[in-house]
Parts: structure tokens; sequence; C-alpha cells
């Protein structure tokens, strides 16, 4: 029997073992200290063929052990492949950090943008994922980009924040937290898809937590040159007018405000839930999530859209990757931008 082979037959052998010796927990157990739940991500006596040894882990890395459970199911994160990525839940797939060309514009061909661009590239070598090949640091900030995984964002032991998100008091080697986790409510892992009545409903900080690696981005828009989206920043009332009225590039004006919540373009707002369907009023805020996601996307810079295409019709057409979904019914629907910004740009 080959190595490979002897790995996965152990493997499978401990699996089994462990379902003789305990009852699997239920998932809140496993990550609250629960009866028996540390043993579903450590060898407690070392002996794994498979894991490093650091942290007696069964896997190769603290993303691959967080994988094992959430790459295809409990979120389903990950997937298999990145032109049928599992149901999207709000925070994207890292599937498409596979992608070998994620360039939809004209020269998409001849200047392809690989995978490395699609979002967070967390190191899970036993799921083929490695550490980003364009930045030593998180961009904005000084996080060093080889030691981000899930355990960077997520304390994988629990805590009381949404989706056990990081903050000050959970700290974790090469970042430092100045920003607790924001506040949201999500729709369940096993759950249906996102949609407008079905979707992550962003109540608090979420800026300022992203900022927590990615500082520059908070600073002064207007001074620092390298970015110039406003975020963080209430919708003037103008911009929450067109949010609700638009309705698609086929019918700008049309829309209605108690229907015009649109997964693909959040915004932040102490009242919004995750069955809310209402637009957003003057005390919702524009953040980093309004135009990406957490993981990451079929779109570069882990995009809600493909900021490079003309039209939505055209995402995928030229690199061969994932369309990301056009939650319009219209081929030559404008981007996304177009929800906050419909009147202001040529059109």
């Amino acid at each position: 029997m080959s190595t490979a082979g002897q790995k996965t037959w152990m493997r499978g052998l401990l699996f089994c073992c462990s379902l003789v010796l305990v009852t699997r927990p239920v998932f809140a157990e496993v990550h609250g200290g629960g009866v028996a739940a540390c043993n579903y991500c450590h060898d407690m006596h070392g002996q794994s063929l498979v894991g490093s040894g650091d942290g007696l882990l069964l896997e190769e890395s603290a993303s691959d052990v967080c994988l094992a459970c959430h790459a295809e199911t409990y979120g389903a994160v990950l997937g298999t492949d990145p032109l049928a990525p599992p149901p999207e839940r709000g925070a994207g797939n890292f599937v498409f950090l596979w992608e070998d060309n994620l360039n939809d514009g004209a020269d998409g061909v001849l200047n392809p943008i690989s995978g490395d661009a699609a979002g967070h590239n967390i190191d899970a070598p036993g799921h083929g994922l490695s550490a980003d090949g364009s930045y030593l640091n998180s961009p904005g900030g000084s996080f060093p980009s080889g030691q981000l995984g899930c355990t960077s964002c997520h304390d994988p032991h629990g805590n009381t924040s949404y989706r056990f998100l990081r903050g000050p008091d959970q700290p974790v080697d090469g970042a430092v937290f100045l920003y607790p986790a924001y506040e949201a409510a999500g729709i369940p892992f096993d759950g249906s898809s996102e949609r407008p009545d079905n979707h992550i409903a962003y109540q608090a900080g979420v800026s300022n937590w992203c900022g927590n690696c990615h500082g520059d981005y908070l600073n002064d828009h207007n001074e620092t040159g390298g970015f110039e989206h406003p975020t963080d920043e209430t919708l003037p009332s103008g911009f929450a007018t067109r949010y609700n009225r638009y309705n698609g590039t086929a019918d700008s004006f049309g829309g209605d405000a108690s229907t015009a919540y649109l997964p693909e373009v959040p915004f932040q707002d102490p009242s919004t839930t995750v069955s809310g369907t209402a637009g957003p009023s003057t005390s919702s805020r524009v953040m980093c999530l309004s135009c990406h996601r957490a993981h990451a996307t079929s779109g570069p810079h882990a995009g809600r859209w493909d900021f490079n295409v003309d039209t939505l019709g055209q995402d995928g057409v030229v690199s061969g990757s994932y369309p990301l979904p056009n939650p319009y019914p219209d081929p030559n629907q404008d981007p996304l931008c177009r929800k906050c910004h419909s009147g202001m740009m040529g059109g």
C-alpha cells in the first residue's frame, strides 16, 4: 500500500474508532467546550499520520481542520468545483481561489487574473489552498499573508460573537485587533441559500472590524489617494432614495422601498433583519461588505459582482469562470454600483 493509501486508511480507522468511543457532539458543542469536542480537532496523543504536530491537530493546518467540517457541509465554504460552487449563504466560497483566470474584461485572455485575487487566501495545504502569491501583508495593513487562515478571523474554541469572530479579547499571532467583532445575524449553515428575504443582516461595526487588518482603507479616502470610496458612512438621502427606487437597468426608477433590499448590495443598519426586504434609510451605512464578500468570489477582490465587466451578462464569458448570479433577469444589466449610483454614471 502506498504512503498516501496508508494515511487514508489510518484516517478512516481513527474516525471509525472515534464513533465507537464517543457520541458526536452537536455543532455548538464542538466550539463551545462540550464533552468530547476536543478530539474532533486534536489528536490527544500526537499520533496522527496527517497533522503537523503543531497544536496536536488532526490535519495539516488549522484551516484544514476547519475545512474538514466546513468545506462541503456546515456552511459549505469551499466545495470542490469553482464552476459549480456550493449554495451561497453570504460569506462567499474559497473554491474560487482555484480559478486560473477571473478577468472578464476586454483584455481577459491576454491578461489573466489568477484565483489568488478571488479573496482571502487561507493556508490550507490539505485542501489545495496556499498563502497569497501577490501580497506579503494584508492590503492596507500589516497582517502577514503567510499566516492567514480561518482562525485568523474566527475563534475555533468559540466565543459570544457573531460567527465566533475575533476581537481585542481574542488576539491571534500576527494581528492586533483594535475593534470588536461586528454585530450581525446570519442564516443557518444548512438552510436555504441567500435570497432577498433570507440573508445576513449586518447591523453594526463591519468596516471597523475589517480595518483590524486593512486599516488604511478606513483613513480619510480623500487624503490617502489609494482608496476613494467612502466606507462606514451613513447614506445621504439621495443615495438611499436611489437604492430604493432602483429595480435594475431596465427599470431604474420603479422599485419600492419595502422590497428594495438586494443581498448582492447589502447595507449596515441596526434595525435590519435576516428576513427583512426593506431598503436603506438615511441612518443606514455603506460598509466594506456592501461591495465585497468576506471569503472569496469569482470576481477579483472578492467582489459581490465582477468590477471589470460593463454588463453582468459578460461575467464568465472571457475567462470561462463562474458567472456570479445576476439578481435581475437582464443580460444587459449594468454593474451593481448602479444600486446606489443610478443616474450618476452616465445614465
